[in-house]
Protein backbone atom coordinates (compact mmCIF):
# COMPACT_ATOMS: atom_id res chain seq x y z
CA UNK A 1 0.00 0.00 0.00
CA UNK A 2 1.39 3.54 -1.06
CA UNK A 3 2.10 5.75 1.59
CA UNK A 4 0.31 9.22 1.85
CA UNK A 5 2.84 11.01 -0.19
CA UNK A 6 2.34 8.28 -3.14
CA UNK A 7 -1.28 8.14 -2.80
CA UNK A 8 -3.54 9.32 -5.45
CA UNK A 9 -6.99 10.91 -6.51
CA UNK A 10 -8.08 8.91 -9.79
CA UNK A 11 -11.05 9.81 -11.22
CA UNK A 12 -11.67 6.90 -14.13
CA UNK A 13 -14.33 7.56 -17.07
CA UNK A 14 -16.15 4.90 -18.94
CA UNK A 15 -16.70 4.75 -22.70
CA UNK A 16 -19.87 4.33 -24.61
CA UNK A 17 -22.82 2.25 -23.72
CA UNK A 18 -21.12 1.99 -20.10
CA UNK A 19 -21.39 3.23 -17.15
CA UNK A 20 -19.21 4.19 -13.53
CA UNK A 21 -19.97 0.75 -12.98
CA UNK A 22 -17.40 -0.91 -15.09
CA UNK A 23 -14.44 0.11 -13.05
CA UNK A 24 -15.67 -1.77 -10.14
CA UNK A 25 -12.98 -4.26 -10.17
CA UNK A 26 -10.30 -1.85 -10.79
CA UNK A 27 -11.74 0.50 -8.15
CA UNK A 28 -11.64 -1.73 -5.77
CA UNK A 29 -7.86 -2.63 -5.87
CA UNK A 30 -6.30 0.80 -5.65
CA UNK A 31 -8.47 1.59 -2.93
CA UNK A 32 -6.84 -1.22 -1.56
CA UNK A 33 -4.12 0.63 -2.05
CA UNK A 34 -4.97 3.65 0.09
CA UNK A 35 -6.22 5.59 -3.22
CA UNK A 36 -9.17 7.49 -3.73
CA UNK A 37 -10.90 6.48 -6.75
CA UNK A 38 -14.04 8.23 -8.17
CA UNK A 39 -15.92 6.56 -11.04
CA UNK A 40 -18.87 8.87 -12.50
CA UNK A 41 -21.29 8.15 -14.90
CA UNK A 42 -22.22 10.35 -17.78
CA UNK A 43 -25.99 11.25 -18.58
CA UNK A 44 -28.01 9.54 -20.00
CA UNK A 45 -25.88 5.78 -19.15
CA UNK A 46 -25.37 3.29 -16.51
CA UNK A 47 -27.51 4.65 -13.04
CA UNK A 48 -28.76 8.44 -14.65
CA UNK A 49 -30.00 5.91 -18.35
CA UNK A 50 -33.70 7.47 -16.85
CA UNK A 51 -32.11 11.06 -18.30
CA UNK A 52 -31.59 9.88 -21.95
CA UNK A 53 -32.30 12.23 -24.39
CA UNK A 54 -31.47 14.08 -27.70
CA UNK A 55 -30.00 16.99 -25.74
CA UNK A 56 -27.23 15.14 -24.85
CA UNK A 57 -24.07 16.37 -26.82
CA UNK A 58 -20.74 16.38 -26.07
CA UNK A 59 -20.36 19.46 -24.29
CA UNK A 60 -23.16 17.98 -21.81
CA UNK A 61 -20.47 14.95 -21.34
CA UNK A 62 -17.45 17.64 -20.63
CA UNK A 63 -19.59 19.58 -18.45
CA UNK A 64 -20.29 15.94 -16.81
CA UNK A 65 -16.52 15.58 -15.70
CA UNK A 66 -16.11 19.52 -15.58
CA UNK A 67 -18.65 19.68 -12.57
CA UNK A 68 -17.55 16.13 -11.00
CA UNK A 69 -14.44 17.52 -10.34
CA UNK A 70 -15.36 20.66 -8.94
CA UNK A 71 -18.03 19.93 -6.96
CA UNK A 72 -16.12 16.95 -5.41
CA UNK A 73 -13.57 19.28 -5.13
CA UNK A 74 -10.54 17.30 -6.32
CA UNK A 75 -7.19 18.47 -6.76
CA UNK A 76 -4.31 17.05 -8.91
CA UNK A 77 -6.19 14.15 -10.41
CA UNK A 78 -5.08 11.53 -12.25
CA UNK A 79 -7.91 11.92 -15.27
CA UNK A 80 -8.34 8.33 -17.25
CA UNK A 81 -10.52 8.19 -20.34
CA UNK A 82 -11.50 4.53 -21.74
CA UNK A 83 -12.70 4.27 -25.01
CA UNK A 84 -14.94 7.33 -26.38
CA UNK A 85 -14.27 8.75 -22.15
CA UNK A 86 -11.00 9.96 -23.79
CA UNK A 87 -13.06 12.60 -25.76
CA UNK A 88 -14.81 14.13 -22.42
CA UNK A 89 -11.55 13.81 -20.27
CA UNK A 90 -9.92 16.11 -23.47
CA UNK A 91 -12.47 18.62 -22.68
CA UNK A 92 -12.05 18.48 -19.03
CA UNK A 93 -8.53 19.18 -19.71
CA UNK A 94 -9.03 22.23 -21.44
CA UNK A 95 -11.61 23.66 -19.08
CA UNK A 96 -9.99 22.99 -15.87
CA UNK A 97 -6.46 22.05 -16.09
CA UNK A 98 -5.53 23.00 -13.21
CA UNK A 99 -7.41 20.21 -11.17
CA UNK A 100 -5.75 18.18 -12.93
CA UNK A 101 -2.42 16.35 -12.71
CA UNK A 102 -2.14 13.79 -15.53
CA UNK A 103 -4.21 11.88 -18.37
CA UNK A 104 -4.47 8.77 -19.23
CA UNK A 105 -6.17 6.80 -22.00
CA UNK A 106 -6.72 3.68 -22.24
CA UNK A 107 -7.47 2.52 -25.56
CA UNK A 108 -9.23 6.07 -25.59
CA UNK A 109 -10.02 8.43 -28.67
CA UNK A 110 -8.12 11.42 -28.85
CA UNK A 111 -10.00 14.37 -30.32
CA UNK A 112 -9.14 17.90 -31.61
CA UNK A 113 -11.09 20.99 -31.34
CA UNK A 114 -14.05 20.77 -33.37
CA UNK A 115 -14.17 17.10 -34.18
CA UNK A 116 -16.87 14.78 -34.39
CA UNK A 117 -16.53 11.17 -33.68
CA UNK A 118 -18.76 10.47 -36.66
CA UNK A 119 -16.48 12.92 -38.75
CA UNK A 120 -13.92 10.39 -37.90
CA UNK A 121 -15.47 7.11 -38.76
CA UNK A 122 -15.67 6.39 -41.98
CA UNK A 123 -18.44 7.46 -43.73
CA UNK A 124 -20.58 4.22 -44.56
CA UNK A 125 -19.92 3.49 -40.70
CA UNK A 126 -21.22 6.13 -39.43
CA UNK A 127 -24.34 6.46 -41.98
CA UNK A 128 -25.19 3.10 -40.42
CA UNK A 129 -25.06 3.92 -36.92
CA UNK A 130 -27.14 6.75 -37.44
CA UNK A 131 -29.28 4.13 -39.14
CA UNK A 132 -29.55 2.07 -36.03
CA UNK A 133 -30.05 4.64 -33.95
CA UNK A 134 -33.12 6.46 -36.15
CA UNK A 135 -34.58 2.73 -35.98
CA UNK A 136 -34.13 1.68 -32.30
CA UNK A 137 -34.98 4.92 -30.95
CA UNK A 138 -35.79 7.67 -32.96
CA UNK A 139 -32.72 9.14 -33.72
CA UNK A 140 -31.80 9.17 -29.69
CA UNK A 141 -29.66 6.84 -28.48
CA UNK A 142 -27.44 3.94 -30.55
CA UNK A 143 -28.28 0.10 -29.54
CA UNK A 144 -26.00 -1.37 -27.09
CA UNK A 145 -23.03 -3.79 -29.29
CA UNK A 146 -22.46 -7.17 -28.20
CA UNK A 147 -20.05 -7.52 -25.41
CA UNK A 148 -17.69 -9.65 -27.60
CA UNK A 149 -17.08 -6.57 -29.59
CA UNK A 150 -15.20 -5.32 -26.36
CA UNK A 151 -13.17 -8.33 -26.22
CA UNK A 152 -15.24 -9.68 -23.41
CA UNK A 153 -15.40 -13.68 -23.88
CA UNK A 154 -15.18 -14.88 -20.52
CA UNK A 155 -19.04 -16.47 -19.56
CA UNK A 156 -18.38 -14.66 -15.89
CA UNK A 157 -17.18 -11.37 -17.20
CA UNK A 158 -19.97 -10.97 -19.99
CA UNK A 159 -22.76 -11.96 -16.64
CA UNK A 160 -21.22 -8.75 -15.69
CA UNK A 161 -21.26 -6.73 -18.21
CA UNK A 162 -24.20 -7.34 -20.69
CA UNK A 163 -26.66 -6.85 -18.57
CA UNK A 164 -25.44 -3.28 -17.17
CA UNK A 165 -24.76 -2.15 -21.08
CA UNK A 166 -27.55 0.61 -21.80
CA UNK A 167 -27.90 2.72 -25.61
CA UNK A 168 -25.68 5.43 -25.49
CA UNK A 169 -26.82 9.17 -26.49
CA UNK A 170 -26.28 9.34 -29.95
CA UNK A 171 -25.75 13.10 -29.98
CA UNK A 172 -22.82 12.80 -28.65
CA UNK A 173 -20.95 11.41 -31.76
CA UNK A 174 -22.47 14.00 -33.70
CA UNK A 175 -21.64 17.38 -32.14
CA UNK A 176 -18.45 18.77 -31.61
CA UNK A 177 -15.57 19.06 -28.92
CA UNK A 178 -14.63 22.40 -28.26
CA UNK A 179 -11.41 23.10 -26.82
CA UNK A 180 -9.73 26.41 -26.92
CA UNK A 181 -5.94 24.95 -26.67
CA UNK A 182 -4.50 21.18 -27.71
CA UNK A 183 -5.35 18.21 -27.33
CA UNK A 184 -4.47 17.23 -23.61
CA UNK A 185 -3.66 21.42 -22.86
CA UNK A 186 -0.04 20.39 -21.87
CA UNK A 187 -0.87 18.40 -19.18
CA UNK A 188 1.43 14.71 -18.75
CA UNK A 189 -0.25 12.28 -21.13
CA UNK A 190 0.08 8.79 -21.69
CA UNK A 191 -1.60 6.15 -24.09
CA UNK A 192 -2.84 2.09 -23.41
CA UNK A 193 -3.28 0.50 -26.26
CA UNK A 194 -5.26 -2.87 -25.65
CA UNK A 195 -3.65 -5.27 -27.61
CA UNK A 196 -5.64 -9.01 -27.46
CA UNK A 197 -7.32 -8.43 -29.66
CA UNK A 198 -6.80 -4.83 -30.55
CA UNK A 199 -10.44 -2.99 -30.72
CA UNK A 200 -10.33 -1.09 -34.64
CA UNK A 201 -12.07 2.26 -33.41
CA UNK A 202 -9.02 2.73 -30.88
CA UNK A 203 -6.33 2.61 -33.99
CA UNK A 204 -6.52 6.42 -34.50
CA UNK A 205 -6.26 7.55 -31.30
CA UNK A 206 -3.01 5.14 -31.01
CA UNK A 207 -2.11 6.52 -34.44
CA UNK A 208 -2.50 9.85 -32.94
CA UNK A 209 -0.43 9.80 -29.74
CA UNK A 210 2.69 8.00 -31.17
CA UNK A 211 2.47 10.69 -34.26
CA UNK A 212 3.04 13.13 -30.94
CA UNK A 213 5.31 11.32 -28.93
CA UNK A 214 3.18 10.69 -26.26
CA UNK A 215 4.50 7.56 -23.69
CA UNK A 216 2.80 4.83 -25.10
CA UNK A 217 2.14 1.52 -22.87
CA UNK A 218 0.38 -1.76 -23.87
CA UNK A 219 -2.56 -4.34 -22.16
CA UNK A 220 -2.34 -7.65 -23.59
CA UNK A 221 -5.75 -8.18 -23.07
CA UNK A 222 -9.37 -6.84 -24.95
CA UNK A 223 -10.55 -3.32 -25.07
CA UNK A 224 -12.41 -3.44 -21.79
CA UNK A 225 -9.41 -4.03 -20.17
CA UNK A 226 -10.54 -2.77 -16.43
CA UNK A 227 -13.01 -6.08 -16.91
CA UNK A 228 -11.07 -8.49 -18.36
CA UNK A 229 -7.66 -7.70 -16.33
CA UNK A 230 -8.11 -5.32 -13.55
CA UNK A 231 -5.37 -6.41 -12.10
CA UNK A 232 -2.76 -5.83 -14.97
CA UNK A 233 -5.07 -2.34 -15.54
CA UNK A 234 -4.77 -1.20 -11.79
CA UNK A 235 -1.08 -1.82 -11.96
CA UNK A 236 -0.14 -0.25 -14.71
CA UNK A 237 -2.43 2.98 -13.72
CA UNK A 238 -0.48 3.03 -10.76
CA UNK A 239 2.79 2.89 -12.28
CA UNK A 240 2.16 5.80 -14.75
CA UNK A 241 0.77 8.04 -11.93
CA UNK A 242 3.45 7.21 -9.67
CA UNK A 243 5.90 7.48 -12.19
CA UNK A 244 4.59 11.08 -12.97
Amino acid sequence: MPDAQQSRTFVLVHGVWHGGWCWQRVADILRARGHRVLTPTQTGLGERSHLLSRDITMDVFVADIVNHLRWEDLNQVVLVGHSFGGAPITGAADAVPDRIASLIYLDGAVMENGETWFGLLPPDIAADRQKAAEESSGGISLPIAPVESFGVTDPDDAAFVAPRLTPHPVVTFSTPLTLNGPTGNGLPAHYITCTSPAYGPAVLGLQRVKAAGWPVSELATGHDAMVTAPLATADLLERIAQSG
